[in-house]
């Protein structure tokens, strides 16, 4: 009996950690899991179908150049239960009772509001920061800290992808798309109007996380300039 069980725990362990590498990292092949674990394809294969049948994973196929496609693993919105969710029903229900006092007039008032408020604490925490890498980097670590997961990574035209692998307020954000909109000018405000920011993945339209696409120099200024002339 005291086996079964210690089976049993060691099983919610590798789920939940399969659960929590592939919020990381995003969509993984069982040969990826599989060295990241130290476990065989077939053990790996179990986890997530298991998963699979509680709804948390899902899958698509990848052509690779040789042989038959790959199975891609990823995460469906069920598993969101498993992170920081930033109290979303008693948010939605504010922002639903607000909205029913305010108007949306008001909404906007009072989303102003927090965003200043927002914007005087990330100030703080920035502090002396110098150069869009380093702003960036502790930009991060508030959002980690908030819940958002965040992580900054170099790309190899000289930008920045700026990326949050969850959002806690996603209930709250899908009632009240002006939370998205103030967390863009957030970003704007606390970069510099020098930096171009533009947000090339979206949580809200389907996809697993939130990445936004950091610019400064002349390369935001030709950034600008090919969208303005809408080519």
């Amino acid at each position: 009996m005291r086996r079964n069980e210690t089976n049993k725990d060691s099983s919610t362990r590798t789920r939940r950690g399969i659960i929590d590498l592939l919020k990381q990292q995003g969509a993984m092949d069982v040969m990826a899991l599989s060295s990241e674990f130290s476990l065989s394809g077939m053990a790996i294969r179990q986890h997530l179908n298991a998963l699979k049948e509680e709804g948390f994973v899902t899958h698509e196929e990848e052509a690779r150049p040789m042989g038959r496609p790959a199975k891609l693993w990823r995460l469906t919105p069920e598993a969101n239960q498993f992170f920081p969710s930033g109290y979303s029903e008693l948010s939605v229900s504010l922002i639903d009772s607000m909205k029913e006092a305010f108007g949306n007039t008001g909404l906007d008032k009072l989303l102003a509001v927090r965003n200043k408020n927002m914007q005087e604490q990330y100030r703080q925490y920035l502090g002396s920061a110098s150069g869009l890498r380093e702003k960036l980097d502790k930009l991060a670590d508030i959002r980690t800290n908030e819940g958002y997961m965040a992580e900054v990574q170099d790309q190899d035209d000289g930008s920045l992808l700026f990326i949050e692998k969850h959002c806690p307020i996603c209930e709250a954000a899908a009632a009240c798309t002006g939370l998205c909109k103030n967390e863009l000018n957030l970003f704007q405000t606390i970069l510099g109007q020098s930096v171009l920011i533009e947000r090339v993945e979206y949580i809200l339209s389907g996809e697993g996380r939130c990445v936004y696409r950091v610019m400064e120099g002349e390369q935001a200024i030709d950034a600008a300039y090919t969208v303005d002339c809408g080519e």
